[in-house]
């Protein structure tokens, strides 16, 4: 394999771009429609949760330095479970990146191209996403750290620009539908830190490895950050959130902003950053896929897949019949997905692999 580490720096982007691109589509919407006017306190809630999960991460994956969770996952279970997780985690990528493309897509028809094909539209970024898969990794990895500051300066951009149309009464009341709501039904909104999934691949990419854990929690804090920003410039700007055009709610902000005859439209702008953004999480979650695909086939070069995954997503983009199967899919569907792939089967693979090797330990102890 060539050399493929990144930095401290550049890892954290990488987290925090898959987390992001979420939001540019239907996730701010999502979450107000789970907890409405107390999404905000139940983001600051979720988000320590998603601060203990990640350092819970780094500590697990303290004793298996270097590798990822597919190695760990040979190592608790052999080449079967490795194969299963390889593949869970394969089908996982490419099926959240089909849907997140394909709901993107609809937004795009809707608001500049309502006369064309959908398929097109898709296709437009598949043929980027082959081209970027020819490229070096470290060539994407350096893409994403000029595009997400840009991403995130545009958001608090829009949060600044829209406060003259903010009116703050619509965070009460503070606790929404009530505590049961907020703070137990609402931990599902954890899903917003779906994300954290890169955590468990970008070890063996590190070229400081000891510094896990500043990555896993500044990720977290940035996205935390980026997602209260979000969900609050929705919050304050619109009585109701399920009139707001749930496809991509965020340009519906970016609308509203006004700055002098001079600067109208900026909301094509806002689209053309955001675009950009979508393609680079296409390009990291195609990345993973294919790194996981190598490691369980241990086929020599990833070229031969830079056409073929692309197509996958392409084919898995286009499944939806329509844009509500698109939004179902993407709303409800990838929600239990992310909890039982990224939470529940990961968390479950490095305790028990933890636990074998505490076991060894103690055992080795008792030879000596």
């Amino acid at each position: 394999m060539p050399d493929l580490k990144i930095t401290t720096k550049q890892a954290i982007m990488l987290v925090v771009t898959v987390i992001v691109s979420h939001t540019i589509v239907t996730l701010p919407a999502t979450l107000l429609q789970e907890t409405k006017s107390a999404t905000i306190l139940n983001l600051i809630y979720v988000s320590i949760l998603a601060l203990v999960l990640a350092y819970l991460i780094y500590k697990l994956f303290k004793k298996f330095q270097g590798q990822d969770i597919i190695d760990i996952s040979e190592y608790l279970g052999g080449s079967l479970l490795k194969n299963i997780v390889g593949a869970i985690f394969i089908v996982y990528f490419l099926s959240s990146s089909g849907i997140l493309l394909r709901n993107f897509a609809e937004g795009l028809k809707v608001i500049y191209f309502p006369n064309t094909n959908i398929a097109f539209i898709i296709l437009a970024f598949i043929v980027t996403l082959c081209y970027t898969n020819t490229l070096h990794f470290s060539s994407n990895v350096k893409a994403v750290s000029i595009i997400l500051p840009i991403v995130i300066i545009s958001i608090i951009f829009l949060f600044i620009g829209n406060i003259q149309n903010f009116s703050f009464q619509r965070a009460l009341p503070i606790l929404g539908n009530g505590i049961y709501n907020t703070f137990i039904y609402g931990i599902e909104n954890i899903v917003a830190f779906g994300g954290i999934s890169c955590l468990y691949f970008i070890p063996p990419l590190l070229k400081e490895p000891e510094k896990m854990k500043k990555i896993a929690i500044t990720s977290i804090l940035v996205c935390a950050f980026y997602l209260l920003i979000c969900t609050s410039t929705i919050l304050f700007m619109f009585s109701f959130f399920d009139t707001v055009d749930e496809i991509l709610p965020l340009y519906t902000a970016a609308s509203y902003i006004e700055f002098g005859t001079f600067f109208q439209r900026l909301d094509a702008i806002f689209l053309l950053i955001w675009v950009l953004e979508i393609c680079c999480y296409l390009s990291i979650a195609c990345h993973f896929s294919m790194f996981a695909f190598k490691k369980i086939t241990k086929i020599k070069y990833l070229k031969p897949l830079a056409f073929i995954f692309p197509l996958f997503i392409f084919g898995i983009a286009l499944l939806p019949r329509t844009i509500a199967d698109s939004r179902f899919i993407g709303d409800t569907v990838y929600k239990y997905i992310i909890l039982a792939v990224v939470f529940l089967l990961s968390f479950a693979i490095l305790i028990f692999a933890n636990i074998r090797k505490k076991k060894e330990g103690v055992q080795n102890q008792e030879q000596d």
